[in-house]
């Protein structure tokens, strides 16, 4: 196995929680845009492309940067701004996040893609085998240490 292979391997199966560095964050409350697929696609994240079904939700978040959400997870995860059609923010929702020191490959929640971390980049975890990665220039825009 490769490096890269057993470090996503590891990630699957591991709660950050038990390892060290793994800190507890909560996203600020940006605005982001929404959108919401009329059908099937793939949306090229900044992680790698991640496939996407109607009723998803597609998400712009601070440099542009999109990723898809199923609708039921958006709908949990997000509230709108008040007066500003298409814009949501994050609710309030602390979650372990840890800096890579090498490159991973995390499968998103529901086996539909894989994002790509870098060296630098975050990986998140939003709860039991769900993780996420974060591009360090936007975590640190996006972000905030508990």
């Amino acid at each position: 196995m490769t490096d890269d292979l057993e470090s996503s391997m590891l990630a699957q199966q591991t709660d950050l929680s038990t390892l060290p560095g793994a800190r507890q964050v909560r996203k600020l409350p940006v605005p982001v845009h929404a959108r919401f697929a009329d059908a099937d696609g793939v949306c090229q994240t900044l992680e790698g492309p991640v496939p996407y079904h109607a009723g998803d939700a597609i998400l712009t978040g601070v440099r542009g940067e999109q990723w898809p959400m199923l609708c039921t997870r958006f709908k949990q995860s997000y509230e709108p701004l008040p007066g500003q059609p298409g814009q949501y923010r994050k609710r309030p929702q602390t979650v372990l996040a840890l800096r890579l020191d090498h490159a991973i490959e995390v499968a998103v929640n529901g086996r539909r893609g894989v994002l790509r971390g870098q060296p630098g980049d975050w990986l998140l975890q939003y709860g039991p085998g769900d993780f996420g990665v974060v591009a360090a220039d936007i975590f640190d825009e996006t972000y905030r240490f508990v």
